[in-house]
């Protein structure tokens, strides 16, 4: 079921992050943390960004270069040419040892002009949140740097995920942490949310792959029944990372069965619409498609 989520504009698949995102992701198992911070680090290798990678204390760089090369050794040039670095907060504030929001910030500022300097087109940084605890820093000192960092990203090329291991916080600080960030992130690849907007547009978010047909159904069900008195459903479809066909026909099919509304506007990338056209989507006279572009 389709959940009302007052937030639901900020949360989104890794893929769809751009310069200038801060993002929070939050993980409870050693194996699904790889997930997102192989992507991140992939889409910016291939975007020109310059990656740092900043891992869990006591995880070795040779197992973060292990996770982010497998199944290949794809990774192996962009990190002999500089362009891939792992390391540490302790490194990124040297010499200094005490840490500082303000001192944090301005090192990634820097690492940023550096990045751009060096000719990429930016830089991008996972961030475990681990280093919180391995450097003695207070948690209100991380708190206001979550929240006050509006200044690093502000029309500036940095793109930053700042991860969670909920396992090592409370859920009190979680939540904090992720109302803070303006960008929260599904926790796993091919992953698939549904989400209820305050006016009533359902949102799907992740990807939309065969074995999630029966879900998409199941939310496009419940929303047409709940909007039946209105008579109008807004689906928007710009978050999704990836849509199949089978999910597509799934939605033309209920969407040309309901006699109950009188408009069906889907909010989708170029993409999207194309795939929907060549399924018949003009052949449902209540079915409006909506192009929108994305910017990233």
């Amino acid at each position: 079921m389709a959940a009302r989520d007052t937030g639901c504009d900020r949360l989104l698949p890794v893929q769809h992050l751009r310069p200038g995102d801060h993002a929070f992701v939050s993980y409870g198992d050693d194996e699904v943390r790889w997930e997102v911070v192989t992507a991140f680090v992939r889409l910016g290798l291939a975007r020109g960004e310059k990656v740092l990678v900043l891992p869990c204390p006591g995880v070795p760089a040779d197992e973060v270069l292990a996770r982010i090369d497998f199944p290949s050794r794809s990774t192996v040039p962009a990190r002999e040419r500089g362009q891939l670095v792992v390391s540490s907060m302790r490194e990124v504030i040297r010499p200094d040892t005490e840490l500082t929001a303000a001192r944090q910030m301005s090192r990634l500022r820097a690492e940023t002009d550096r990045a751009t300097a060096e000719g990429h087109t930016g830089l991008r940084a996972f961030i475990d949140m681990g280093w919180v605890r391995a450097l003695g820093a207070d948690v209100q000192v991380m708190a206001a740097r979550e929240t006050g960092a509006h200044a690093l990203f502000s029309g500036r090329p940095y793109t930053e995920i700042c991860a969670y291991d909920r396992r090592r916080f409370d859920r009190t600080l979680l939540t904090a942490m992720e109302r803070a960030h303006p960008r929260v992130l599904l926790e796993r690849l091919g992953s698939l949310r549904s989400t209820r907007g305050p006016d009533g547009t359902l949102h799907f978010i992740g990807e939309a792959d065969a074995t999630h047909r029966p879900a998409v159904g199941r939310a496009l069900e419940i929303s047409l029944a709940q909007t039946a008195p209105a008579r109008r459903l807004t689906v928007d479809l710009t978050r999704l990372h990836f849509l199949s066909v089978g999910c597509a026909v799934g939605l033309l099919t209920l969407a040309r069965g309901a006699a109950g509304h009188e408009l069906i506007e889907v909010r989708c990338d170029r993409g999207q619409r194309r795939m929907l056209r060549r399924l018949g989507a003009g052949t449902v006279s209540r079915l409006v498609l909506t192009e929108v572009v994305r910017p990233w």
